[in-house]
């Protein structure tokens, strides 16, 4: 696999997105014409050139999506939902599951950026992963997707630290209570650092992040963008960038 171009573009997409300037080329000459057609039919409002807004890349064959978090959070939202839990945090995922998910049970929302949002049956709360407000086991309910590739790698104004996911997942345990459940998500395939966008672990490292915890139910989105409701560890091993999604719980006492 040739990294040079995903490089180049990397390093220059936060001035110029190369690829986008290429493409928007015969877009833009579209838009003209789809302008000009428009204005010159008969029931047309009056356009003011100020008021033009192009929006030259929504014209796809297929609707386009982010397919880990599309398939994550109806993954994760599925299993909340049936478990009948009456109280759940989530730590740091996708507001938009968050704010779908407060229309089943109470959700309490920890993010170092705090959610300005009001809705009845949500609570944001300000914390780090690496130390959330909660006693030793005291939830029975927690989530977090693809959010602990990126602990202790800045992007969000966190410190750096080598060991962030580690650290983040020892986190989660604590505050997991006996017979709780934890619902985890992250890249998963080939071991490697994307710095600062987030890391890749091998499933294998994060069950042995969770040495106290039992794996319940493995899902995944692979390479090819395909949901698998279930699937081994191992057929992700040599996945550039899947998405693993891993049901932990934590055993109850006695």
């Amino acid at each position: 696999m040739n990294k040079i171009p995903l490089f180049i573009h990397y390093w220059t997409r936060n001035v110029v997105d190369l690829r986008r300037l290429i493409l928007c080329i015969p877009l833009y000459a579209g838009y003209l014409s789809d302008l000009l057609g428009y204005s010159r039919m008969k029931e047309a409002e009056k356009l003011n050139l100020l008021d033009t807004m192009p929006c030259i890349f929504d014209k796809t064959q297929t609707t386009s999506f982010d397919r880990h978090y599309f398939y994550q959070d109806n993954w994760a939202f599925s299993l909340i939902k049936k478990s009948g839990v009456e109280h759940h945090v989530d730590v740091g995922s996708n507001i938009f599951f968050v704010s779908l998910l407060s229309w089943v049970t109470k959700v309490t929302f920890i993010d170092l950026r705090p959610l300005d949002a009001k809705l009845e049956n949500l609570e944001s709360k300000k914390g780090s992963i690496l130390k959330m407000p909660f006693p030793d086991g005291s939830l029975q309910s927690v989530s977090c997707l693809h959010v602990a590739e990126h602990i202790g790698l800045g992007r969000y104004g966190d410190p750096l630290d080598p060991q962030g996911t580690r650290k983040a997942a020892k986190e989660l345990a604590r505050v997991l209570a006996p017979g709780g459940w934890l619902y985890f998500s992250l890249p998963v395939g080939k071991p490697r650092l994307c710095f600062n966008a987030h890391r890749i672990h091998s499933s294998g490292q994060i069950i042995s992040y969770f040495p106290g915890l039992e794996l319940v139910g493995f899902s995944a989105v692979d390479d090819s963008g395909e949901f698998h409701r279930k699937i081994s560890l191992e057929e992700l091993e040599n996945a550039e960038y899947a998405c693993g999604m891993f049901c932990f719980r934590k055993p109850p006492k006695g």
